[in-house]
């Protein structure tokens, strides 16, 4: 049997199929030759306030300081939906239109946050949780890296 030829593109096309399809896994077969791509997809838990850790940084308890949840970074916020792509992000359905979503409105689970562009398909980023937008950290039109912060949600 001679050594399978990796064939690098396809490789990239079907890790692109997962992504916009959202699916975690794809095959292909020719003959007795196969490729199978998998992704892992990171799910991230939410508490509630309540079933915190009750334990503050010493600084958090200085009188002055920040409060506890307004240390937390974009980043590391648990309420932080992030991009689960790379492209360009639109706050609206088309130019002109009402946004999505504005900071301080309520949304409920499986409302419409903003759409991302990837390889000039439109994907819908929903949100998984209801509840406030605390904020939204990014510009209409904006490129977009995986795993960046795009809105915050309490």
């Amino acid at each position: 049997m001679s050594p399978m030829k990796i064939d690098h593109d396809a490789i990239k096309n079907l890790a692109t199929l997962l992504n916009e399809t959202d699916l975690t896994e794809i095959e292909i077969a020719e003959g007795d030759k196969r490729i199978r791509v998998t992704r892992t997809i990171t799910v991230q838990a939410f508490t509630s306030p309540s079933a915190a850790p009750q334990s503050v940084p010493p600084a958090a308890n200085a009188p002055g300081s920040a409060s506890p949840v307004a240390a937390l970074s974009p980043e590391n916020h648990p309420g932080a939906v992030k991009s689960p792509m790379v492209g360009t992000v639109y706050l609206q359905a088309e130019p002109g239109s009402p946004r999505f979503i504005t900071k301080g409105a309520t949304i409920q689970p499986g409302d419409t946050l903003l759409i991302i562009e990837a390889m000039k398909v439109m994907n819908p980023i929903k949100a998984e949780k209801g509840g406030t937008v605390l904020d939204i950290l990014v510009d209409d039109s904006q490129p977009v890296e995986f795993g960046q912060p795009l809105v915050i949600i309490a």
